[in-house]
């Protein structure tokens, strides 16, 4: 026989609690990516993959709930130091236009959460050789896409420790410069923001 398709309550319900238990895996579980604490989450309760996952955007709103709930003070006081590094790296990669992206710029960065910095340049060996004529270290997470192909993909992305807080750059053509969102990681979509945005977000928050 053919298998039953669930009621719409039974799915709307599935669809809430797997976005419910999503969210708690990116806020406790270190997880960072929509995609994979959705699919990891439907696992979990024993769904498969298909029309009952939620949106990244019923994911997201679950997880200012929780984080509003039991991680308030923590999560507040992460952003804002995530928030302060941020700036810190843009002046210091100021030459390559940096943007901030992902999770520190949309609010929901945790204790988990990196921060991500869109840079612009004609060549990502320019952002890795200024950042070596300064003793910094970094890693290299190559992503092999040719920027002829896609000027929305990153030429390469490098990662690097300031202080404690972990922190992704994203090199892109400067062609990429004039889309205002981009794919980020798990088609997770952000805006950017420059440094004086990042500002003003730190100076609202500090002045409720």
């Amino acid at each position: 026989m053919p298998r039953r398709k669930p009621a719409p309550a039974a799915n709307d319900f599935l669809r809430r609690s797997i976005a419910s238990a999503a969210a708690r895996l990116m806020a406790e579980g270190g997880i960072g990516d929509y995609g994979a604490a959705k699919r990891k989450a439907a696992r979990n309760l024993g769904s498969g993959d298909g029309d009952v996952l939620p949106s990244n955007e019923e994911i997201e709103a679950e997880l200012r709930i929780y984080q509003s709930l039991y991680q308030e003070d923590e999560q507040r006081e992460r952003l804002r130091e995530m928030r302060e590094t941020a700036l810190e790296v843009m002046e210091f990669v100021a030459d390559f236009r940096p943007c901030l992206t992902g999770a520190v710029l949309d609010g929901t960065a945790g204790r988990f959460s990196e921060v991500e910095l869109d840079l612009f340049a004609d060549s990502a060996k320019d952002v890795e050789i200024s950042l070596l004529s300064r003793d910094i270290s970094y890693e290299i997470s190559d992503k092999g896409q040719p920027t002829h192909h896609a000027a929305h993909l990153p030429e390469a992305q490098l990662r690097l420790e300031w202080g404690d807080i972990p922190v992704l750059l994203s090199v892109y053509p400067l062609a990429g410069e004039r889309q205002h969102k981009r794919s980020g990681h798990g088609s997770r979509s952000h805006a950017r923001a420059r440094p004086t945005a990042v500002a003003a977000l730190l100076a609202e928050a500090g002045n409720p």
